[in-house]
């Protein structure tokens, strides 16, 4: 099934903090935000502006925003992105909400991402576009 998907112009980071650290509130004040916390550690997807210093810090992400919503029951929905972008070569980092799912992908590799992706029949708009 053909999907539409919103390049996002932000720039993302993912940052690695320690389980125990506090949510750096900071955070909080990015435009997309997704965080976290596992025994092992606390995951933050924010817009590097945001990053905190002393992290380890992993940026250059765009996101891919699958324009949902999508049912709980639906199957497939992120694996007809993620096998495109991998037949492509090109790695990703998924993130999931209630409502729909994001794709990260390194700022190096967007031409490549969207070219793939539309070539298996998904429409890719650049963020406002109609």
């Amino acid at each position: 099934m053909p999907l539409t998907i919103r390049a996002l112009p932000l720039r993302l980071a993912v940052t690695r903090l320690d389980p125990r650290e506090a949510i750096p509130p900071k955070v909080t004040r990015s435009g997309f935000f997704s965080v976290t916390r596992t025994a092992e550690e606390l995951s933050i997807v924010c817009e590097e502006v945001h990053t905190s210093a002393g992290a380890r810090v992993e940026g250059g992400w765009r996101a891919l925003a699958l324009v949902g919503p999508f049912a709980f029951d639906q199957v497939g929905i992120l694996a007809s992105i993620a096998r495109p972008l991998a037949d492509a070569a090109v790695p990703i980092f998924a993130i999931s909400t209630f409502d729909t799912d994001y794709v990260l992908v390194k700022e190096e590799h967007v031409s490549a991402a969207v070219a793939a992706l539309r070539a298996v029949g998904h429409e890719v708009r650049e963020d406002g576009d109609s």
